[in-house]
């Protein structure tokens, strides 16, 4: 196959990703997209092509998104204030409806007919259609219906990877009574890398990476002073779900997680086949 023809010219040079391709044959990796990644044009656009890209040179991409921003904005459109626990969106039943119209009628649907536009199959995965996320319980009874997702649908997921298709997956879940759940889109991208086997997971967001105090990047973490950073308050608000959502995938056996500054255009493929990351890895 000629990569030439769809390798965007913006992205690592072809001769040097060629290193680096053969490594993440038939491997899963989960793309998580959100943030303000999400708000541009150009960065949507580059994301979606970035995981065509994956799926054209033999990589397994599984999309997962959030969709931060057009939530709030919706919600303040209607009037209804958003209240946020340690980084988690309070979820009422007014909310939990606008944040599954952003989610199911606009964010997904977007995104998976982008990534069809790069010349791979992508399909929706929400809680309307072939939901894979199943829910324990609401995770604090402050938050709503902010739900603690406990199993992934393993077979049905990897009945659509079967089939060639790009899996895109909105991060609601249902419980065993069919209610409807939010979830943070890090914590279902890492339990989905989790029950997957994934061998890596990147998660998009609009900063550089972690930083220290002085706010400099920290480039590699151990889990241990993932922790440490969090109990000091190095790591504060959204932060902390995105490195917890790290150590329990990376205790869940996933090979590499990097949290990676998704305002890089092609940030996903400068991670994953070039000599330079795009963030901050943490490591066992």
């Amino acid at each position: 196959m000629d990569f030439a023809e769809f390798w965007p010219s913006d992205a690592p040079s072809l001769s040097e990703a060629k290193n680096y391709i053969e490594k993440y044959q038939n491997k899963k990796i989960i793309l998580k997209y959100g943030g303000q990644v999400m708000a541009t044009d150009q960065l949507s656009k580059a994301f979606a092509q970035d995981a065509a890209v994956c799926k054209r040179v033999g990589a397994i991409p599984i999309v997962i998104h959030g969709g931060g921003p057009q939530i709030k904005e919706k919600l303040k459109q209607q009037n209804l204030e958003s209240k946020f626990i340690l980084g988690l969106r309070v979820t009422d039943e007014k909310v939990i409806k606008v944040v599954e119209e952003v989610l199911l009628n606009e964010i997904n649907p977007d995104l998976v007919n982008t990534i069809k536009k790069y010349g791979v199959l992508s399909e929706p995965i929400t809680v309307r259609n072939k939901n894979i996320i199943h829910i324990a319980k609401a995770i604090n009874p402050e938050l709503g219906f902010v739900g603690d997702p406990d199993q992934i649908n393993v077979e049905l997921l990897n009945s659509v990877i079967n089939d060639n298709i790009v899996p895109v997956i909105a991060p609601m879940g249902l419980d065993a009574t069919g209610q409807v759940y939010n979830i943070n889109a890090d914590t279902a991208a890492g339990i989905v890398a989790n029950k997957m086997e994934a061998e890596r997971l990147l998660l998009m967001t609009d900063v550089p990476g972690v930083n220290d105090k002085q706010g400099n990047l920290i480039s590699k973490l151990t889990i241990e002073e993932a922790e440490a950073l969090i109990a000091n308050e190095t790591i504060t608000g959204g932060m902390i779900p995105k490195i917890r959502t790290c150590i329990s995938a990376i205790r869940g056996g996933v090979k590499g997680v990097v949290i990676i500054d998704g305002r890089k255009p092609h940030a996903v493929l400068y991670e994953l086949f070039s000599n330079q990351g795009a963030g901050t890895l943490i490591v066992q």
